[in-house]
């Protein structure tokens, strides 16, 4: 009897099994955010100053308390005022207070409210128009059209900001190549009164042709593209007086090579402040200007370090607490809050830890709620410290992502969040991690698909260093067979690729690999990369490449030493700094991997940008050793195997420059080396293309891995 249940159960386990779809590539690329797309509150959002929340669900925008359903709004009643013009779903929306949202529909700007049922048209904006910014205080509208800047008023009024007609001058717009944590070019103040605004010059920086061939005669597309060690764009700050229709630069000085970092309005409108970081990005200033002249009125505090300072956040001004204000710092090694007053005397570190703070949530009496990293970085949870000390305490309580959402009085909290075991869940908690209740429990979208198996583990490095590691085998993984493998790497800075997040943030086609060719797919996040403090991330400076290697080389010996990998077939991978890991392994070590893939890599750091790469090598005049040593087209004749480059040829991040060099010099050298460029696209390869992408890179490493 007990070998019938054995069999019966048996039959069962192997049907089950049998019933999972096996993954295409095409359902690897396309259906990661479809057919895969996990459960979502789409639009999940607290209503400004209260404690309802909304989300859309089936054409609805569904309103809770923590006590359960308030009301919805279905589509219908909005779409009774836009008659022909009518919504197919129910839009993004933007809360004024809390009966009152904000939406957009074809260029028009609508105001809803949601207690009287009434729409209004508040305007529309040009079809051409670029780098939307609504004012709730002003109800106004800032935006772009090519280089000049524009505020659309409640009023209906158009106020023409600048009027460029020269192509080398842009307003509006982000600058600095989106580092710094820049991501706009403009910044409404607290009353809406004032824009501030980015105004770059750009006409000293090297023209740079990107190549167009779609035509039946090519066109050069120019760009400007600063490269390390050479002239950078000028930036100044312009301050608009909506009610004046006058604007004031701010006097930022001398010299003009700097950078213009984390704006920020002070509470009263009476001030803004600057982070003003020098070009060899080691020291910071602290800087308040008067918003009415613009004129420079003291540095509140310096930072320096003798490799670089990197600020990405702007001050935080406290509630309730005048004069007083947040400032994000690594000086003590890892990214924590500190306290100041606005003489510019610091107060206290508000949280501490050999972790890292991620984001600000929302200010709860005399604590700070916010979120910040854990388990060496593969976790990120939400912490709460009091403002006039530094005892911080996690308390969120399950395993993996936090990405949280406070109300305004920081006491209730939207907490969603997802791990390699759980695809994701939101539950509605209070400021102390207590569950009130839960919102959502995702389905796995991958319980009818055949996936790899993923695991995690770290190892360390020769002075004891965790390096976290992921691994992904075939379904069947037979622990006594030999497997090929696929290190994909990456290992720059600021960015990390394992967490403990849904597939541990993996890809899609690496478990399309693992099962379909009966591969393993290896991952090691190195020294170098983000979240692990600054002696972590900062042992690359002015040498990259090198480190970077060595711990790459430590997760393939790992490989080596476990009994079903195959040691004389691992191959690797990676994209942008991952191709540049990817050519820099293959020309250094020879010897270790069998084959290669390279996309969009830099291959010489002189031809990359100036902010990115001076931060991370300093300029080639001041560090010609590090440039030279990381230079692959010195390394080119080493290379003795397969290796396959891959490049858009509209890249303008990493110019296309970079990988023809490369074949160049191996061509010189007497080298073979397999090239293929995506014409038309730009620093990599989306939309149906991708699909191609990953053919070819995924059949050039199984042909070639032998």
């Amino acid at each position: 009897m007990k070998n019938l249940l054995y069999v019966f159960t048996l039959c069962l386990c192997t049907h089950a099994f049998s019933q999972k779809q096996t993954l295409t590539l095409e359902q690897a690329i396309m259906g990661r955010w479809s057919k895969f797309n996990s459960e979502r509150l789409n639009n999940l959002q607290w209503i400004s100053g209260t404690n309802l929340f909304c989300y859309i669900e089936e054409n609805s925008l569904m309103i809770e308390n923590q006590e359960g359903p308030v009301k919805n709004i279905h589509l219908s009643k909005i779409n009774k005022f836009l008659a022909k013009d009518s919504l197919s779903t129910f839009p993004p929306v933007n809360w004024l207070n809390e009966s009152d949202l904000r939406f957009t529909h074809n260029q028009t700007i609508y105001l809803y409210d949601s207690e009287k049922n009434s729409l209004t048209d508040w305007g529309s904006y040009p079809k051409s128009g670029q780098n939307f910014e609504f004012s709730n205080k002003a109800m106004a509208l800032a935006y772009t059209q090519e280089n000049n800047l524009f505020i659309q008023d409640s009023n209906g009024k158009t106020h023409r900001i600048n009027s460029e007609e020269n192509p080398n001058t842009v307003c509006g717009q982000a600058v600095h190549r989106y580092e710094f944590g820049i991501s706009k070019g403009t910044f409404w103040s607290n009353s809406g009164n004032y824009l501030a605004f980015y105004s770059k010059d750009e006409s000293m920086v090297t023209d740079y042709p990107l190549v167009n061939t779609s035509g039946r005669i090519a066109e050069a597309n120019i760009i400007k593209y600063p490269m390390a060690g050479m002239n950078s764009h000028h930036v100044s700050l312009g301050l608009y007086n909506l009610k004046t229709e006058e604007t004031v630069f701010v006097q930022t000085g001398e010299p003009k090579e700097q950078y213009l970092t984390n704006i920020c309005w002070g509470p009263d409108d009476k001030f803004i402040y600057i982070a003003l970081l020098n070009r060899n990005q080691n020291q910071m200033k602290l800087n308040q200007y008067d918003a009415k002249t613009g004129s420079f009125l003291r540095t509140l505090f310096e930072e320096t370090h003798e490799n670089y300072v990197q600020p990405l956040h702007p001050m935080l001004f406290i509630e309730d607490r005048s004069g007083e204000f947040l400032w994000r710092s690594e000086r003590d090694g890892f990214d924590h809050f500190y306290r100041y007053n606005i003489q510019g005397d610091l107060l206290n570190q508000v949280s501490k830890g050999k972790w890292v703070v991620k984001e600000f949530l929302a200010f709860n009496g005399n604590e700070i709620l916010f979120t910040g990293t854990s388990k060496n970085g593969l976790e990120t949870h939400i912490f709460k410290s009091p403002l006039d000390s530094s005892r911080s305490a996690m308390i969120s309580k399950k395993e993996g992502i936090h990405s949280p959402q406070a109300n305004k009085q920081g006491d209730l909290i939207l907490d969603s969040y997802n791990s390699i075991k759980n695809s994701g869940s939101v539950d509605l908690i209070n400021s102390n991690g207590k569950k009130i209740k839960n919102l959502l429990q995702s389905k796995d979208p991958f319980e009818n698909t055949l996936l790899g198996k993923t695991e995690l583990f770290s190892i360390k490095t020769q002075d004891n260093t965790l390096l976290n590691c992921r691994m992904i085998k075939p379904n069947d993984f037979d622990p006594n067979k030999k497997y090929p493998c696929l290190v994909y790497v990456y290992n720059g800075p600021g960015v990390q690729l394992i967490y403990n997040s849904n597939l541990a943030a993996a890809s899609l086609w690496m478990h399309y690999m693992a099962n379909e060719y009966d591969y393993i797919v290896f991952t090691i996040d190195g020294r170098g990369s983000e979240n692990r403090g600054q002696e972590f991330e900062q042992a690359i400076f002015r040498n990259l490449g090198q480190i970077e290697m060595l711990d790459q080389l430590l997760g393939v010996n790992h490989l080596k030493s476990l009994k079903y990998i195959d040691p004389n077939k691992i191959a690797v991978h990676g994209w942008s700094y991952g191709g540049f890991m990817t050519t820099n392994l293959l020309c250094s070590y020879p010897d270790v991997f069998t084959c290669g893939v390279a996309g969009g890599p830099v291959i010489n750091w002189k031809f990359y940008e100036v902010m990115y790469t001076e931060r991370f090598m300093d300029t080639p005049e001041i560090n010609p050793e590090g440039y030279k040593n990381s230079n692959l087209l010195n390394k080119a004749k080493n290379l003795k195997n397969d290796l396959l480059i891959i490049h858009g040829t509209q890249d303008d991040v990493v110019v296309w420059q970079h990988s023809l060099a490369f074949v160049e010099k191996c061509v010189s050298a007497g080298i073979q080396i397999d090239y293929f460029p995506y014409p038309g696209h730009t620093h990599n390869v989306r939309g149906k293309d991708r699909i191609h992408l990953m053919r070819k890179i995924i059949d050039y490493i199984v042909d070639h891995n032998n």
